[in-house]
């Protein structure tokens, strides 16, 4: 004797569970990418347009075992004031001398040559970054 099993027509009661929980899965996923996208594309402008004072380091020059001379030019907004670090490093890499720049003046560039005073003989210089105040 075989056993005739009826089957319910496909369609006719809703969606199983498993498409439900798959849409739903696929709607969060898509909300969860919008928010991430739109968080790092406010974090990229930030960074690029909160930017007041940007600087360059031309040259440097080691004039003498305890100083050297470092040529900058900084690009600012036209009241905006800031200050840059550099820092001066032996040959060995270690940290011989700092010196945190303050830029006031109202032009919107500045070139400038400033002396960074060292504890023994530079061999490099590295501009940190500046900040605006």
């Amino acid at each position: 004797m075989s056993t005739v099993r009826e089957q319910l027509p496909e369609g006719r009661y809703g969606r199983s569970a498993d498409e439900r929980a798959d849409r739903r899965l696929k709607a969060v996923g898509s909300v969860l990418g919008v928010l991430l996208l739109a968080l790092v594309g406010w974090f990229g402008y930030d960074y690029i347009a909160g930017q007041k004072v940007s600087a360059e380091m031309i040259k440097f020059d080691v004039s003498a075992d305890d100083r050297v001379q470092v040529h900058l030019e900084v690009r600012k907004d036209g009241g905006a004031a800031g200050s840059c670090t550099l820092r001066a490093l032996a040959e060995d890499g270690g940290e011989v001398g700092r010196r945190d720049v303050r830029f006031d003046q109202p032009a919107d560039r500045v070139d400038e040559v400033v002396t960074v005073r060292t504890t023994r003989r530079a061999t490099s210089v590295q501009l940190m970054g500046c900040t605006s105040e």
